[in-house]
């Protein structure tokens, strides 16, 4: 019967080591999967998935995730920033440009440039052509006779190498050959796309040419700060740090005038709600504002706040002219929209910030052509949060 006791002590006391072993192995095992959460959470992160294929070319979508969880997501095809997804003011995280839900989308017919680089010139260049060192080149008159955003296959319509710099920045780069879309020289752009730590998307553009070119780098995406809750930005708030605006003709074409914005309905030199005076301006604004600078380097071009979700986004620069558009052309037609969303007139605004149209053919606008030896280099950022 001692003896029996025995064992039975001895057994109890190994149960409860396994017991407590099996205990301190779970514990162990939590605080490492916990450890592992917060260390992911405290990092950047790219990730990548496939969205099509483009003329046999593979089409990815690159998304890069700060620390506190806001993502910005860039395809290859066009460099389109598909999704910049940010917290309102009740901590949800939503998209705040518009998109589609596939590679589909942005390849039909008459995709207004959702979130794409535009180049090799960005805005109007009046009848489709200009006069350089003696030359005249004619480009493709894909609007009214005047050229677009780079012509019928601009810098939106081509797969461009994409390459992760460490987590959080992702650079894209594209070879423009002689003569493309008419335009001169062997262009070599690069452009770097970066999340930061406090929830600004930078854009760094770069290039180089072995002949003097025009060149106006930009990127067009479409924001709405609602995520889309207001199905038009008329009710946001918008400021443009700008006395002074292109003055256009019906064609959208610079006459050459620049105006004061005082007194007119082209003045956010004070916060205003875009609705108030949009009326007034026939078609709404499509204009180009002249920014008030100080130098060459970053400065404030613009902020926008909805006050329906609280977000806030300010715009800095290192360029002259910011293109403020409020989606006049958006008809509800296009389709491959996210949950079938129905992109209406005024369903987003861009701030597209870049020289000023019609550069080329306006002597008195700043210079917009590139040289051999010579480097374009301009940032952009599009800071968010909320108030």
């Amino acid at each position: 019967m001692k003896k029996q006791n025995q064992l039975l002590l001895i057994f109890s006391f190994t149960f409860l080591l396994f017991l407590t072993s099996c205990n301190n192995n779970n514990t162990n095992n939590t605080a490492a999967a916990e450890e592992e959460k917060k260390d992911t959470m405290s990092k950047f992160i790219i990730t990548e998935k496939p969205f099509g294929t483009f003329n046999n070319e593979s089409i990815t979508k690159y998304t890069i995730t700060n620390p506190s969880g806001v993502q910005v997501s860039i395809i290859n095809y066009g460099g389109i920033v598909t999704d910049i997804i940010v917290p309102d003011k009740n901590g949800n995280k939503e998209n705040v440009v518009l998109s589609y839900d596939s590679l589909s989308g942005y390849l039909q017919k008459n995709s207004p440039y959702f979130g794409a680089l535009i180049g090799r010139y960005g805005n109007r260049i009046a009848n489709a052509q200009f006069t350089l060192d003696g030359k005249t080149y004619k480009l493709a008159g894909n609007n009214k006779g005047n050229s677009l955003h780079g012509g019928l296959k601009g810098f939106d319509k081509v797969v461009w190498t994409t390459e992760k710099l460490g987590d959080s920045a992702l650079q894209l780069t594209y070879i423009s050959k002689d003569g493309e879309e008419g335009y001169p020289g062997n262009l070599s752009v690069k452009v770097i796309y970066t999340l930061t730590a406090d929830n600004s998307l930078a854009i760094d553009y770069s290039a180089t040419t072995d002949k003097a070119t025009p060149l106006n780098l930009t990127n067009h995406s479409y924001f709405n700060l609602s995520a889309g809750k207001d199905s038009t930005i008329l009710g946001e708030k918008i400021m443009i740090n700008a006395n002074k605006f292109t003055e256009v003709n019906d064609q959208l074409i610079p006459t050459g005038k620049l105006p004061d914005v005082a007194g007119t309905p082209m003045d956010f030199t004070v916060e205003k709600v875009i609705g108030k005076d949009i009326g007034q301006v026939k078609g709404g604004y499509d204009h180009n504002w002249v920014l008030v600078r100080n130098g060459e380097g970053l400065e404030k071009a613009a902020t926008v706040y909805d006050s329906l979700s609280g977000r806030f986004m300010e715009v800095f620069t290192t360029q002259p002219g910011v293109q403020f558009y409020t989606g006049n052309f958006l008809d509800g037609t296009l389709t491959n929209t996210p949950n079938g969303a129905r992109y209406v007139k005024h369903s987003a605004l861009c701030l597209e910030t870049q020289h000023y149209p019609d550069s080329p053919n306006q002597p008195s606008f700043p210079s917009t052509i590139l040289k051999p030896g010579q480097t374009y280099a301009h940032k952009t950022i599009y800071k968010f949060s909320v108030k």
